[in-house]
């Protein structure tokens, strides 16, 4: 079986196990953040099977759609040791895609090059148009208000209290989504998340006009 295969099966995996996810973390959110760290590829120098594999991989066993658990290591090793790739390769894509979470921006940078074009990826998917959509869709699928006037945006001090945040989601873009701009490692990603920033903040701009 070649890359190609593999690659294909890993695709089919994940459709068949997000496909009807209504939180953001979807497929086709998936399928963006593949998008994204191939458009970043060409310019760096890294492992383009690891970055592949990883952002195909990269939300499957998140905590978010696992019940507060993360359960990377327990879905992501099996599947790529059934498919014939090493240990060790399958503890390096473990390894890349802990390091891919905002954690309320208490992670550290990512520890190889791979992990940090799988983490600008996955970044600029919740940047612009599309970040727009998926915060109010992760919002709704939480219960959380759409804006409420009274409701400061968080600092959050630890991990913890980032996955404990039931603010209203007009906070997630001061308390997150505005502050990835400077957050991304490639240049490529820089520059992508500019415009994207920007179209975020021309959107909060018509928005808190249309609530006053």
């Amino acid at each position: 079986m070649n890359q190609t295969e593999h690659i294909k099966i890993i695709k089919e995996y994940v459709k068949e196990k997000l496909s009807m996810d209504s939180s953001g973390h979807d497929y086709w959110h998936i399928e963006r953040v593949v998008n994204n760290a191939q458009k970043i590829l060409p310019f760096e120098t890294a492992n383009n099977l690891k970055v592949i594999v990883s952002a195909w991989l990269h939300d499957i066993g998140d905590y978010k759609l696992n019940n507060g658990k993360d359960k990377t290591e327990e879905i992501v090793f099996p599947l790529l040791i059934s498919l014939e790739f090493s240990e060790d390769f399958a503890e390096e894509i473990i390894q890349i895609i802990s390091e891919v979470s905002y954690k309320g921006g208490h992670n550290s940078t990512p520890s190889s090059l791979e992990a940090k074009i799988v983490q600008d990826a996955d970044r600029l998917d919740a940047m612009g148009a599309v970040g727009i959509a998926r915060a109010f869709a992760y919002g709704g699928s939480k219960g959380r208000e759409l804006y409420n006037p009274e409701e400061s945006p968080n600092e959050y001090i630890d991990m913890d209290s980032y996955k404990k945040n039931t603010s209203c989601t007009i906070n997630h873009f001061y308390e997150k989504l505005l502050k990835l701009k400077d957050l991304m490692n490639t240049e490529t990603a820089k520059k992508i998340a500019l415009e994207r920033h920007n179209y975020m903040i021309n959107f909060l701009e018509e928005f808190h006009k249309e609530v006053l």
